[in-house]
């Protein structure tokens, strides 16, 4: 009963994009629908090329998809351009019941750019309003708001500025830090809330911001409180980075099939 409509850019190595995205719902029992914004050819290393997919025909994509499948969750992840952003915004027009997780995509693990500057300005007036959760990791939070983040109260200050661009929710995520434990925050309105975890100390990350939006989306159209679902996500997230599959050179995907066993009676 879980449907989830991903918006996002393919990656070709299966560590991120689209591919993490319904590899997570499909995990966690959830049904994915899909509207791809970019192709990209890439690996473990880094991003070798990207081509956009015609603003019009994303549209489409999202149109035709959830008019015979009606989505509980949209999560929005690579966006690339302006023109995408105008229509997509569009479109969810149509779809005011669902809730939408934007999760502000930038630059791949591999340093190489996913948006123009451009789009960063119309996800900034267009978008976040729309968003009922928003989930930046701390550069991606630093480049939204203009603020340098060092604490905890450099956190408050940017997840204010984002709620007060018309996010609800707001979820900095601290991987990017350096101390021996993450510490991600959950803000809105009325409360502050975190969630503390040891490090794992591995470079194969790649896709984990992916992952954990498309883990909380299906949490959250299950049913669950943002807090439950942000806790279960986040807990997914670190479950696949600690089985440290080491594929590639570069920075190895995580495992998204941690939440599955099999019943050896049936092997």
């Amino acid at each position: 009963r879980s449907k989830i409509l991903i918006i996002a850019g393919s990656d070709s190595s299966g560590g991120a994009g689209i591919q993490a995205d319904i590899k997570t719902i499909t995990a966690l029992g959830g049904y994915a629908m899909t509207a791809i914004t970019a192709v990209t050819a890439q690996n473990t290393t880094g991003v070798q090329s990207i081509v956009p997919i015609k603003p019009s025909e994303i549209q489409k994509q999202i149109l035709f998809t959830t008019k015979d499948i009606k989505p509980k969750v949209i999560k929005i992840g690579m966006l690339y351009s302006s023109s995408v952003i105008e229509k997509i915004v569009q479109a969810l027009k149509k779809m005011n019941d669902a809730k939408i997780i934007l999760d502000p995509v930038m630059v791949a693990k591999g340093g190489a750019r996913l948006i123009n500057n451009s789009a960063v300005n119309s996800l900034k007036k267009k978008l976040i309003c729309k968003s009922y959760l928003i989930t930046p990791n701390i550069p991606e939070a630093e480049y939204l708001t203009n603020i340098n983040i060092k604490n905890k109260s450099d956190i408050i200050e940017a997840s204010n500025i984002l709620l007060n661009m018309g996010a609800k929710n707001v979820l900095i995520k601290g991987g990017h830090g350096k101390l021996k434990f993450i510490e991600d925050f959950l803000i809105n309105k009325k409360e502050i809330m975190s969630f503390k975890n040891k490090r794992i100390n591995t470079k194969n990350t790649h896709g984990t911001g992916c992952t954990l939006s498309s883990a909380i989306a299906t949490f959250l159209s299950c049913g669950k409180p943002l807090k439950t679902s942000c806790e279960l996500g986040i807990k997914y997230v670190n479950q696949a980075i600690r089985f440290n599959l080491n594929y590639g050179k570069g920075h190895g995907p995580v495992n998204h099939l941690v939440s599955i066993s099999l019943n050896k009676m049936f092997l």
